[in-house]
């Protein structure tokens, strides 16, 4: 029998995801989605009817918290875009996006699809054990994105969170490196709030009350106004360090933009002129692009900088909605360290693959693609505003859809203070840094557009009319 004329074999649940009443049943939705969201073009204030039943929500959040939440803020459940409902009725322009992890906005149609898609799967989250096709595929276009000839990074483990992706990525350094115990970090930096990474995050009072897990050295980081200097005395500390722990160290931790930080990015030749002697010593590299992935010229940072000669282990997440840990062939461990029953939710594995679909269709990378023409249109935008309040906001800092500014004395106080204003206003922006603290904004690199940062600037703009640089 000629091969061509066999009937093709059909699991009952390929038959399931072809059922034209699913795709009907999806239309429907998303046509009823687009049909409720379509009022959500701007801001708007909170529906006074809803004030006692949504203090009420407030309050039994706090209390099941042990604190109150930063924001006054519980969706409603619906979006369109940047901009999203909250349950009080009011509307906000979300410039921080979870963080950076609502890289298409809220209730994009292909991330409904695909979340639609994941639901109805035999089980909504996917075991390290026992996975799905999609896991594999999410694995391989993460690997086809990093890898390169100088970056041959041939390898991915799956994992929940970033902070699991960041110990994974620990592991698979001490035990190439075993016996060496100790990390390279720089200045300022954040890994996570696990015990292990918050050893290595550069903020005591993260670790106030906990052991001290890891011996960490921290290397100063890049000071744009004086680069050369900076690098000269990055690299004095790094070879000081060398020689006093020689074969001590398991890994080079580096955030290639600094995010909780403060928004500080290195460059080529500063993280080359460490990055060369740790690699002579045979310390492994390791790139933390959890929040920064997809948000430069480039799908990972190190690729916009250049770096991919360096890359040894690199972990991603937050926009990739499932994170991970990719490395290099020989870094592939010799023992069972690498496990967890979480491979991640099946819908996270679904909107993940979605958003990667959509972040190269869209046209994000490339130098002068749409990462890098939004932060010059923006970054221009809060040049303006900076001269327009003086004194009041000091920057832009930040690289490509990471961007942020610094209020008044650049105090602690001060951002709060102005973050709440903008929260009143209906613009939505998160704190980051200390010694300087800034304002960040983490639009989302899919479907921002340069009105949508105009309506931001405005805002803004309104919320500095009201503040106040009292001390």
């Amino acid at each position: 029998m000629n091969r061509s004329s066999q009937p093709s074999l059909q699991t009952a649940a390929e038959a399931l995801r072809g059922d034209p009443r699913i795709a009907q049943a999806k239309q429907l939705i998303l046509d009823a989605v687009a049909e409720h969201a379509g009022s959500l073009t701007t801001v708007r204030a909170a529906n006074p009817a809803t004030a006692a039943d949504y203090e009420q929500l407030l309050s039994a959040a706090a209390a099941t918290r042990g604190g109150p939440l930063i924001w006054p803020y519980l969706s409603a459940g619906l979006g369109n875009g940047p901009y999203v409902e909250l349950a009080d009725g009011s509307v906000k322009l979300d410039f921080i996006g979870g963080i950076g992890v609502y890289g298409c906005g809220h209730s994009d149609p292909g991330t409904i699809t695909a979340a639609i898609d994941a639901a109805i799967e035999d089980v909504p989250m996917q075991g390290n054990l026992q996975q799905h096709p999609p896991s594999i595929r999410m694995a391989e276009r993460l690997i086809e994105l990093a890898a390169s000839d100088e970056a041959p990074l041939r390898h991915c483990m799956l994992s929940t969170s970033g902070a699991m992706a960041n110990e994974n990525a620990l592991k698979l350094a001490f035990h190439k490196a075993a016996p060496a115990d100790r990390i390279l970090a720089f200045d300022n930096a954040f890994a996570g709030r696990s015990l292990a990474l918050a050893a290595i995050t550069d903020r005591p009072n993260y670790r106030q009350g906990l052991p001290l897990t890891l011996s960490v050295d921290y290397l100063p980081s890049l000071d744009v106004n004086a680069p050369e200097r900076s690098t000269r005395w990055a690299v004095d500390e790094l070879r000081r360090l060398l020689a006093r722990h020689p074969g001590r160290y398991a890994g080079f931790w580096a955030e290639l933009i600094a995010g909780e930080g403060g928004y500080y990015p290195g460059s080529h030749d500063f993280f080359a002129a460490l990055c060369e002697p740790i690699r002579a010593a045979g310390i492994p590299i390791i790139f933390d692009e959890v929040q920064s992935f997809s948000r430069t010229s480039r799908p990972f940072a190190f690729q916009h900088f250049g770096l991919e000669k360096y890359a040894d282990i690199v972990t991603v997440g937050k926009i990739t909605q499932v994170c991970a840990t990719l490395y290099r062939e020989s870094f592939k461990p010799t023992a069972p360290i690498l496990s967890q029953t979480f491979t991640g939710a099946s819908s996270s594995i679904a909107v993940g693959l979605a958003t990667l679909d959509a972040l190269r269709d869209r046209g994000c990378f490339g130098d002068d693609g749409w990462n890098i023409r939004r932060h010059r249109y923006f970054a221009a935008a809060l040049t303006e505003l900076a001269a327009k309040h003086p004194g009041k906001i000091a920057g832009p800092f930040g690289e490509a859809m990471m961007i942020a500014f610094t209020p008044g004395d650049g105090s602690y106080d001060h951002a709060k203070r102005l973050m709440d204003l903008m929260f009143n206003e209906g613009l939505l922006g998160f704190v980051c840094g200390s010694n300087p603290t800034r304002l960040r904004f983490l639009p989302p690199p899919v479907i921002t557009t340069e009105a949508h940062i105009d309506a931001a600037i405005e805002l803004l703009d309104q919320a500095l009319a009201k503040f106040e640089l009292r001390p």
